[in-house]
């Protein structure tokens, strides 16, 4: 089965960069600018997983996660964190608000497939 994942980033080069990867690692890609876009996407068919950026142009990505995590059919959704905000309490304030995981800016493309392949472990349907 084909892991889908919805990336939800505003940097275009960034998010050109995850989906590439996730393409060519077999991956279904589906994305979003922002949390609007983000929310469409949800609606039309759940993914597997999220790449959720924290500073987004129409909604913090944290304050969405929180959202997200009030609705019992998205609690067991798994949420990776992927932002520039690398200070320890921002780090555990996505953990808190219900990330699975948080990785900072700038990172490595490798390390980002690889945690999700571990959570797609932990988590597969």
């Amino acid at each position: 089965m084909t892991t889908s994942v919805l990336i939800v980033e505003d940097e275009p080069s960034i998010l050109e960069l995850i989906s590439y990867t996730c393409r060519t690692s077999g991956m279904e890609v589906r994305k979003a600018a922002n949390v609007a876009e983000a929310k469409k996407n949800l609606e039309a068919a759940k993914p597997d997983i999220i790449l959720l950026d924290w500073m987004l142009p129409d909604c913090a990505g944290l304050e969405w996660l929180y959202e997200l995590r009030r609705y019992h059919s998205n609690e067991s959704l798994p949420v990776i964190m992927l932002t520039a905000k690398g200070e320890d309490m921002d780090k555990i304030l996505g953990l808190e608000y219900g990330a699975d995981d948080y990785i900072t800016k700038p990172f490595n493309i490798l390390e980002v497939k690889a945690r999700i392949k571990a959570i797609m472990r932990r988590t597969e349907r």
